[in-house]
């Protein structure tokens, strides 16, 4: 028997309906549409915005508190960023690190990135740093064995929870 798991929030998001925050001229990136929207931040879910970064958190996360860092133009790689959006980018990791630790109190914190579609990048065409928080045995038999991760807080939780932690400059 197929086991049936309902999300119809998440069809807006892949842009199969043309939902509000993703309403983009053609060769804008799902993510410079969210960053255009007229939406508030608490409904697009950026938990920060820099001059030339933001922080918005994982629409389709591994884990509660999972966000994404991204420079506010669409570029594929690093070696696309100049040197203020490279150096942005990474001091807004940092402090996106220093939220999820304070906001979650993890055993510990994953960074990383996809480059590119054959290293597993679900959106290819702009570049994002993965951070999220991460617990000793974490994972359990629902996900070895019916592929599905429970999450424990809603995104509108884990998008204030970040928020409130997030560091003072």
């Amino acid at each position: 028997m197929v086991e049936h798991l309902w999300a119809g929030w998440r069809i807006p998001y892949t842009g199969a309906t043309g939902g509000p925050a993703l309403e983009r001229p053609p060769g804008q990136t799902l993510f410079e549409g969210i960053l255009a929207s007229d939406l508030p931040d608490d409904e697009t879910f950026i938990v920060r915005r820099g001059e030339r970064c933001f922080a918005i958190l994982n629409a389709f996360p591994y884990c509660s508190g999972h966000l994404m860092v991204l420079p506010n133009r669409g570029v594929l790689g690093l070696t696309d960023l100049d040197a203020d959006e490279y150096r942005e980018l990474w001091d807004m990791v940092r402090d996106t690190v220093v939220a999820v630790e304070t906001a979650y109190t993890p055993d510990g914190v994953n960074v990383g990135a996809n480059l590119g579609k054959g290293a597993g990048a679900g959106v290819p065409d702009h570049l994002h740093v993965h951070v999220l928080p991460r617990w000793i045995g974490d994972t359990n038999f629902t996900t070895a064995i019916a592929d599905v991760r429970v999450l424990p807080e809603t995104l509108a939780a884990s998008w204030l929870r970040i928020c409130e932690a997030w560091p003072v400059a």
